[in-house]
């Protein structure tokens, strides 16, 4: 048997105006999604712990069959793990984005505009952070380039017991009630506003105006964490497992779940990533022995944080298309498989940030396909099915067969049989 998560970050959203009241979900034409919803099951799960913020550090960890709030330590030591970074126990590790903010006399005054500096390319990114590393690094405190404005700060023996908000949650706001705070924030604040005084002037930021792209003119530093002790997957399920993404979170969460982390050229983590390479990549880990693909793409999470409605059906479009349609041709060879298609989160374009709401889910098998009272993928006909499992724990295990659906989640399975 071959298992496939297929996760579109951030896909699942609410009804808006300019789709005529449905959700891009149901805007998008995606007749390879709703084949696996009319013929397989159908339903909702709940990835993110009511203890805990909705973050796709958060919920690929609940989908990928780990308890956040047992094994979540943030999100940074998992992007840290991907750039190659070794964290010690005592170490820090903190996201910093490279973002836009607005022109204002006092740092605290600018807002947010942007919490990609407009997609900011790795190339250009990278000249930026070795910048920002040259002007803060000391014995303690370092600076890591990533990919495009996602990267990381190290500060060794670092403390914890900040208080930081997510730039993406606070997109035109004016940043003077989300800086910093804690005991120690003052380091990470000072860092924050020195940066914008070379960085509005830096090379890259000026030509970058000049081409009519945003700068990034300040970092932003959030997502604190420790390095986290997580079972394998291998252990824990018994599959052999590789991690096909673009983005350094999922690359450092297989790098600690044990798994094979497959890069693909062109993956962009935008709507313009290689969706087909990143198909194939899976497709070839499966052919190489592997029984267990988790195939995240980001753009549709981008596209609902940037308010790009258009572009948020065409990133589903394009994932059904040549991600799913790639998929589905290449598996036709083997005697039985499961895949399933679902998001981690909500990222709504009315919010422009995550929610906890419940995502839909459509999972299929070759060997026991037929028609069901579904007919197609979406928010709402997930709802129909009446099926709601109460963890992302609870859904991988009845998704690999590790248990059935009372053993896996009685909730849900109390809730099928009314």
């Amino acid at each position: 048997m071959k298992y496939i998560i297929l996760l579109g970050d951030g896909m699942a959203d609410y009804p808006i105006p300019e789709l005529e009241n449905r959700t891009p979900l149901q805007a998008a034409y995606k007749p390879n999604m709703d084949f696996l919803a009319a013929n397989g099951e159908s339903g909702l799960v709940k990835t993110i712990p009511p203890t805990l913020p909705p973050g796709s550090d958060i919920a690929n960890l609940s989908v990928l069959g780990y308890d956040p709030e047992k094994y979540y330590t943030g999100r940074s030591p998992l992007e840290a793990a991907s750039m190659g970074i070794a964290l010690t126990d005592t170490d820090v590790a903190f996201r910093t984005n490279l973002v836009t903010l607005s022109h204002a006399e006092n740092y605290e005054d600018r807002i947010m505009l942007d919490h990609s500096s407009d997609e900011i390319t790795t190339e250009e990114a990278r000249l930026l952070i070795h910048d920002v590393n040259k002007h803060f690094k000391n014995d303690f405190l370092a600076f890591h380039a990533g990919v495009s404005y996602r990267h990381c700060l190290l500060w060794k023996e670092g403390p914890l017991g900040f208080e930081f908000t997510a730039p993406h949650d606070i997109l035109e706001k004016k940043i003077a009630s989300y800086l910093p705070r804690g005991k120690h924030s003052k380091i990470i604040l000072d860092l924050m506003e020195k940066s914008i005084g070379f960085l509005s002037k830096h090379p890259v930021n000026l030509d970058r105006i000049s081409r009519g792209l945003r700068p990034g003119n300040s970092i932003w530093i959030w997502g604190e964490g420790k390095k986290p002790a997580i079972p394998s997957f291998y252990e824990k399920f018994g599959l052999r497992g590789s991690i096909v993404s673009e983005v350094d979170l999922l690359k450092g969460l297989g790098i600690y779940a044990g798994m094979e982390v497959v890069d693909v050229e062109g993956a962009t983590g935008n709507i313009h990533t290689n969706y087909i390479g990143l198909a194939e990549a899976t497709l070839q880990a499966l052919n190489e022995g592997k029984d267990f693909v988790y195939l995240h793409i980001e753009a549709p999470d981008e596209c609902g944080h940037r308010y790009e409605i258009d572009n948020k059906v065409k990133a589903i479009e394009l994932i059904d298309e040549k991600v799913l349609g790639t998929l589905l041709k290449g598996l036709k060879k083997y005697e039985d498989y499961k895949i399933m298609v679902l998001p981690d989160h909500p990222t709504p374009l009315s919010l422009r940030t995550h929610t906890r709401d419940p995502v839909p889910y459509a999972l299929y098998q070759k060997s026991k396909a037929k028609p069901g009272e579904v007919s197609c993928y979406d928010e709402f006909s997930a709802m129909k099915s009446k099926i709601v499992f109460q963890s992302g724990e609870a859904l991988m295990s009845f998704f690999v067969g590790q248990t059935d659906r009372a053993q896996a989640d009685p909730v849900a399975a109390t809730i099928v049989a009314i």
